[in-house]
């Protein structure tokens, strides 16, 4: 044992069999360090834990201890394979153990001999089919234990990784520092931290003990996870390094008494928070999130107007042109009757007209820049960006929104997302954030009636649309695939696509996935919002907020297969002019979560309760979709079954940085000096 050593100073090339290949393999698992190693904890365990025979239900795998009774019977089939028999008993238990390509246990295999058996029960035939044997003189741990199952790389074995682990447990793990102040832990009673490390790698069978090594380190990552967004949010607001907007607001009161309606109690707040952070010395850093149609880009539209009458830019990054387009429309008829200029930067703009725009966005001419990832382009320069607002800002990866926002001089964020996430969830997750949440409906936006039918009900469904596109009507039928599976049985687009055409000869039916080019898409997606489609069937590509006022049915096919909150997401296509609409879920749900999700969905249609039930049905991972979200990846936390612990996590760390004991008391050293290495001290942006 190496006391004194932090496992962080040791480099795993000085760990006994890593060369540099292995080393290479580690590396490539985020492993460089003595330290990483032991906070590379198993993914899940095998259980060697012994279990008696007669409590086994068929097909579990368990581990039994047995004696032989017989004498192996060995037979050869094909090429180099064989199955071996033998009778064994557990506790006067007869069984038939069996063993595939393992011939050379035979002789080993004595009658009356004590005998170790992990595999497959079957309780039909009294057999357990055999995967690992282990006799008394063998020297393992696994037997009767939880074995630690780690994710690989490269030519790593579970083997090797366990050796790995064991050696820097036993050298390493007692020099661990703490980084928990000591209050924290005699508060919680928690267990200590190389103790908790050591438990999670060799579980043992006590699982209490295992219990409180698992809070204890998911607590932990969770307490640093709030930790770091608190002080990120205190010191950068400490540093006033941001721009305090002179923003007119008797023009900002002006423009909103002039919109064609009133704003909602909602909308009203959440523009008095916005107006009150453009005017502090910080830069603002804000997540603006509404159910579908709840009014967000008009809240984000006086925002730019009240950044613009200050004398700044603003820029609003969207994750498709045809989203961009409308978002361009929409504040150019808001904002161009106040004197506001608005442009558009896309990708697929002739190299002229990008041209022109850069020029009038460099020189200031442009107040209001609306885009897509042309915004972040190396060669676009911005006067004065004062306001970068990012819509569905779960789309953009984080280096994405960084690049915008060094733009400019700590420009104001804004963030907006119609995926509304629980606020308690919210606050904790985006704890560097300021929330602003849009409740209520503006006045005039209809109901969705949403209603479940069965596939065999197609054809009536069909007769709906017909009726509706008669009378003039839009609608979308969205499937979950593009082309025909061999691994699951779902409708696909194309196949949809065919028989609408053939179903409905007297309409115009388009089709749009995501494997169409970028200029297919916007070509399809224009034509329909011109009218000239009259049924869309799309894969979900469809689900970003385009707005066509006219479509007033959405069919989703094998409904089931699609999460709450996307499903919710679809139906808030529909709805967004003057006639009243449906959304039609045709599904036919082999399970209780199916069958859940479709009665929640003709329930409610409350985007904040469907995301509270699909958080709970689904877990956060799924909730959020990819790792682009900016939803933190932790090595033991789950916030599926710890969000009481993270709230928790996130109390003591707002409690501990607004204290003056924090930043100067010995007892906070450790973590203020992890801090500065997580770069959090130095102002630097920690993502």
């Amino acid at each position: 044992m190496i006391h004194g050593t932090d496992p962080s100073d040791v480099p795993v090339e000085r760990l006994p069999g890593v060369g540099p290949q292995r080393a290479a393999e580690l590396a490539s698992l985020g492993i460089r360090t003595a330290a990483d190693l032991l906070f590379y904890f198993p993914f899940r365990y095998d259980d060697y834990r012994f279990r008696s025979v007669r409590e086994l239900s068929d097909g579990d795998r368990a581990t039994i201890r047995v004696r032989v009774a017989g004498f192996p019977r060995l037979s050869f089939f094909g090429r180099n394979r064989s199955r071996m028999a033998c009778l064994v008993e557990e506790s006067g238990f007869p069984l038939t153990a069996v063993w595939f390509n393992q011939p050379y246990l035979r002789d080993r295999l004595e009658p009356g001999k004590e005998v170790v058996l992990n595999g497959k029960w079957d309780a039909r035939r009294r057999q357990l089919t055999v995967m690992t044997t282990e006799f008394p003189d063998q020297k393992t741990r696994r037997a009767g234990n939880l074995a630690p199952v780690y994710r690989l790389s490269g030519s790593l074995t579970q083997s090797a990784m366990r050796k790995l682990v064991d050696f820097a447990l036993q050298r390493y793990a007692s020099a661990l520092p703490e980084l928990l102040p000591e209050s924290l832990v005699a508060r919680y009673g928690l267990m200590k931290r190389s103790e908790a490390v050591e438990r999670l790698h060799r579980p043992g069978v006590d699982e209490e003990l295992y219990r409180r090594a698992r809070e204890r380190m998911a607590y932990e990552e969770l307490f640093l996870f709030q930790l770091k967004l608190q002080a990120y949010r205190a010191v950068s607001r400490s540093r006033a390094d941001g721009v305090a907007h002179r923003v007119d607001m008797e023009k900002v009161r002006a423009f909103v008494r002039g919109l064609p309606f009133r704003l909602t109690e909602s909308q009203k707040q959440a523009l008095a928070e916005i107006l009150h952070d453009l005017k502090q010395p910080y830069a603002m850093n804000r997540l603006l999130q509404g159910d579908v149609g709840s009014g967000k880009t008009v809240v984000a539209a006086a925002a730019l107007y009240a950044v613009a009458t200050a004398g700044a830019q603003g820029a609003v990054m969207a994750p498709t042109e045809i989203l961009a387009e409308q978002h361009k429309r929409v504040l150019e008829r808001l904002l161009a009757p106040h004197g506001v200029q608005v442009d558009l930067l896309t990708g697929s703009m002739s190299e002229r007209h990008r041209r022109d725009v850069k020029a009038s966005i460099a020189i200031g001419l442009t107040d209001v820049v609306v885009g897509t990832h042309a915004l972040i382009q190396e060669d676009v320069h911005f006067r004065n960006l004062g306001l970068v607002v990012t819509d569905e800002q779960h789309r953009f990866g984080v280096q994405q929104r960084s690049l915008l926002r060094k733009k400019g001089h700590a420009p104001d964020i804004l963030m907006m997302t119609a995926t509304p996430i629980p606020r308690t969830l919210a606050i904790s997750l985006f704890g560097d954030l300021d929330v602003s949440t849009l409740r209520e409906r503006p006045a005039g936006r209809k109901p969705v009636r949403t209603y479940w039918v069965k596939p065999d009900r197609m054809d009536r469904v069909v007769a709906w649309i017909r009726r509706e596109i008669a009378s003039g009507r839009q609608a979308y039928v969205v499937c979950p695939l593009i082309e025909e599976s061999d691994k699951l049985d779902v409708q696909n687009a194309v196949d949809m696509y065919d028989r609408l055409r053939f179903q409905m000869p007297e309409a115009n039916v388009g089709l749009l996935h995501g494997r169409l080019s970028p200029e297919e898409k916007e070509s399809v997606m224009r034509r329909f919002v011109a009218g000239e489609v009259q049924v869309l069937v799309s894969t979900t590509v469809v689900e970003v907020g385009v707005d066509v006022p006219n479509a007033t049915i959405m069919v989703v096919y094998d409904a089931d297969r699609f999460g709450l909150s996307q499903l919710h997401q679809l139906r808030g296509r529909v709805g967004r002019g003057e006639h009243a609409s449906w959304c039609v879920l045709v599904a036919d749900p082999k399970t209780e979560a199916g069958v859940e999700r479709m009665r929640i969905m003709t329930q409610t249609d409350d985007g904040f309760e469907i995301a509270r039930m699909d958080l709970e049905m689904r877990g956060p991972g799924e909730f959020f979709g990819t790792r682009q979200s900016g939803l933190p990846e932790f090595r033991v936390a789950d916030l599926s079954a710890d969000l009481e612990l993270l709230e928790r996590a996130r109390d003591d760390a707002a409690r501990l940085v607004a204290s003056h004991e924090f930043w100067t008391g010995v007892e906070y050293a450790p973590l203020r000096q992890w801090l500065d290495r997580e770069g959090v001290l130095s102002g630097e942006r920690v993502d």
